[in-house]
């Protein structure tokens, strides 16, 4: 059973606007970059430390996972997070959550910067991850707010234009910054750029839902909303799409910095290259993905994405297994990342194509399953007396899973209404 998508008689943009602020979707540009930049603070935490990762280790004494564990402790905030920031911007209204998370972000950031063990540094990620979640979770709520069928699909494209900003410059900044500063400072630029966050919304993010659409109940309406999206098949086969190609987004994420930092010897600042040129490969495939998903829907594409990634993750097990070097190494990353330009905007939008009244819990359960999956994954990487096998192993697994979902997933509807 799934929900009607009531009109879009939300979010009209205000008629002061002129046309000329407008994209092409209808949506005012300057909307559209916040509602990015939101989306990019998980993109932010996650990434821009990741050149620090061994630094951190030696620095505070831990074991490669004993650091890994700060990534998967932001990685479970961030699920947790927007599993209670979206049912309370459901409830509440898409702006007060969002401020109050964006509050909380910046106070964690900062003394994330002066976290004296890793255990400490471990609470303070999961705690930056949560709040960061309100932020991702509101703005894909404003977003299905303002937006629907394919349109939503091409807004959600637009979206990743601007977050994909976030996770190429993220690592770049991060390896920079280790020239001049340490890792400390990584997380004081956070809370910085949580600051400016917070008044950006303040100042740009309308309020998107209004009262008499907002569901009550408290939690056991909640809980009922989350239990019928989840007994909705499509809902679910997008998600479990969704979290399978994260699963190996992750596992690059968590891996890669030992891999090609430890293993094939590259210093922290090409290691933010590779990574920026990975995740340039998601932004275009993305904005390919807006010009062209009115033509071919969202099910071919969602598959088309699918299928990169999974290349991508069968080839770095066949270069791990045989030992071959970075110029086969580099390329079934680059495939792993940039796939996912196609995956995000297409899943996402067939997931919450049909549940507008609960777009919040529904944004919620998408981002919980991409960081629960993020947060199971990235210790498995590190396991084991060879962690890059481990890591080939198991991208290569769940990116294969993930194909035979998107098939599953698509087979019904590959198009969404205009």
């Amino acid at each position: 059973m799934s929900t009607t998508a009531p009109p879009d008689t939300t979010a009209a943009p205000s008629p002061e606007r002129s046309s000329a602020g407008r994209a092409a979707i209808g949506v005012p540009v300057g909307l559209i970059v916040v509602l990015g930049s939101l989306q990019g603070l998980g993109p932010l935490s996650l990434d821009t430390y990741l050149p620090a990762l061994p630094t951190i280790a030696t620095e505070l004494g831990a074991s490669t996972s004993a650091t890994q564990l700060t990534l998967t402790a932001t990685l479970a905030g961030l699920g947790l997070g927007q599993l209670v920031f979206g049912p309370l911007s459901d409830a509440l209204g898409r702006r007060r959550p969002l401020l109050v998370g964006l509050m909380l972000y910046v106070v964690a950031s900062a003394l994330c910067s002066v976290a004296p063990s890793i255990g400490v540094l471990t609470g303070l990620r999961f705690v930056q991850g949560f709040a960061g979640a309100a932020g991702m979770v509101t703005a894909m709520a404003v977003a299905r707010d303002s937006s629907s069928g394919t349109t939503m699909a091409r807004l959600f494209a637009a979206l990743m234009l601007v977050t994909g900003v976030a996770p190429v410059a993220a690592p770049v900044i991060g390896g920079q910054l280790l020239l001049v500063t340490s890792w400390r400072g990584i997380f004081a630029l956070l809370a910085g750029l949580g600051v400016l966050a917070l008044i950006a919304a303040s100042v740009r993010v309308p309020e998107t839902l209004p009262v008499e659409r907002r569901r009550r109940g408290g939690l056991g309406q909640t809980l009922r909303t989350f239990a019928h999206l989840l007994r909705d098949r499509s809902f679910v086969l997008p998600l479990v799409t969704l979290v399978l190609g994260c699963g190996g987004l992750f596992g690059y994420l968590a891996g890669s910095p030992f891999l090609l930092q430890d293993v094939h010897g590259l210093s922290p600042q090409a290691y933010s290259g590779v990574f920026a040129v990975n995740t340039v490969g998601l932004v275009v495939l993305s904005q390919v993905s807006g010009r062209i998903v009115h033509r071919t829907g969202p099910g071919v594409l969602l598959l088309a994405g699918t299928s990169i990634v999974a290349v991508g993750g069968l080839g770095l097990l066949a270069a791990t297994v045989v030992g071959a070097g970075l110029i086969a190494v580099l390329p079934a990353l680059f495939c792993v990342v940039s796939g996912m330009g196609l995956v995000f905007p297409n899943a996402t939008a067939l997931g919450l194509a049909d549940h507008g009244a609960t777009a919040g819990s529904a944004s919620a359960l998408l981002g919980l399953g991409q960081f629960a999956a993020g947060a199971a994954v990235a210790p498995l990487v590190g396991l084991g007396a060879d962690a890059s096998m481990s890591m080939a192993v198991v991208i290569a697994l769940v990116t294969a899973a993930s194909v035979v979902a998107a098939l599953v997933a698509t087979r019904p509807r590959a198009h969404l209404p205009h």
